[in-house]
C-alpha cells in the first residue's frame, strides 16, 4: 500500500493540536517567533518545525469575512524533485511512498532546499543536514497512525491507503459543491506525480499556502537524467572520504 494522508481543511480548527504533537513525537523543541502579520506560529518551516498550521483572514465580495484553516507538511511526492537532486541518494523513497532523509548520507549540500517547490525542505546548519516530516515512518510501519492524525480533536486528518484516502476525498468534495461550496477540489493527486498528502480545499491553494500549479525545477530534471546514474559513485566516493578520515583520527590518537 501507499501510505496517503487526507487533509479535510473544513474540519479543521486550526488548534495547531497537530502541531505539538508532531513537535513532541519527534523531540522537536519548540522555537522564538515573532508575529509576521498572520495567526500563524511558528510562520514557517525549519529544521524544527515540520508541520505548519495556516490560519488566512480574507474579505468576500459581499464583505464577510472568510476564514480558511490548514494543515502542512512535507507532501511525499511520487516525482520527489528533493530526491531527483540529492547527489548522495541520502533522499529516498521508501516501500510505502513516503520520502525519507537518511542523515547519515546526507552532505548538507542544499540542493533539495532549492528543488522543493513546496518550501518544505529545511537545512540544519548546526547538524548540516536536511530535516523534514517524516510521515511518522516509525509509527506507520508498526502498525501506527501518524501522530498528527491521532491527534486531531476534529477529524480533519485521516490515513490509510492511497485508493481509499482519494476516493474519501472527492466524495467529501462533491458533497460540498452539492450545498453550493462551488470553489471545492482534491488537491493533491494530480501534481508531482501525485502526493502523499491529500487535501480537501474550498478555494484555491494559494490561499491555503500552498502553490496553486507547483511544478518540479527544469534543473531537478536535468540532474535527474544527467547525473542521476553518478550517485553510487557519489556514495562510494563518500564513504571513502569517510573511512580515510577516520583512519586519520585513529592514527593521531596513536600519538
Amino acid at each position: 500500500m501507499r501510505a496517503t494522508m487526507l487533509v479535510d481543511t473544513t474540519r479543521c480548527i486550526a488548534c495547531r493540536g497537530c502541531q505539538a504533537a508532531c513537535k513532541n513525537w519527534n523531540g522537536l523543541p519548540a522555537e522564538n517567533t515573532k508575529f509576521t502579520g498572520y495567526y500563524e506560529n511558528p510562520p514557517r518551516y525549519t529544521p524544527t518545525t515540520w508541520t505548519r498550521v495556516t490560519m488566512r483572514e480574507y474579505e468576500r465580495e459581499d464583505g464577510s469575512i472568510q476564514w480558511l484553516f490548514g494543515k502542512l507538511q512535507c507532501l511525499h511526492c511520487a516525482n520527489a524533485s528533493c530526491v531527483m537532486v540529492c547527489p548522495t541518494g541520502a533522499l529516498h523513497h521508501t516501500p510505502e511512498g513516503t520520502v525519507l532523509v537518511d542523515p547519515k548520507k546526507c552532505i548538507g549540500c542544499n540542493y533539495c532546499v532549492g528543488a522543493c517547490p513546496f518550501g518544505v525542505a529545511q537545512l540544519d546548519t548546526i547538524k548540516g543536514v536536511m530535516r523534514k516530516c517524516t510521515f511518522c515512518y516509525d509509527r506507520i510501519t508498526n502498525g501506527l497512525t501518524p501522530m498528527c492524525v491521532k491527534t486531531c480533536p476534529t477529524g480533519a486528518i485521516w490515513y490509510g491507503d492511497r485508493v481509499e484516502m482519494v476516493a474519501k476525498a472527492y466524495a467529501i468534495v462533491d458533497g460540498l459543491k452539492a450545498k453550493g461550496i462551488s470553489g471545492a477540489r482534491v488537491y493533491g493527486p494530480d501534481i508531482v506525480g501525485g502526493t502523499g498528502t491529500v487535501y480537501v480545499l474550498t478555494d484555491l491553494p494559494s490561499k491555503y499556502g500552498l502553490p496553486d500549479e507547483p511544478e518540479i525545477p527544469v534543473f531537478s530534471r536535468v540532474w535527474n537524467v544527467l547525473f542521476g546514474p553518478l550517485r553510487a559513485l557519489a556514495v562510494a566516493g563518500l564513504a571513502l572520504g569517510l573511512l580515510a578520515n577516520r583512519i586519520k583520527v585513529k592514527d593521531f590518537s596513536k600519538e
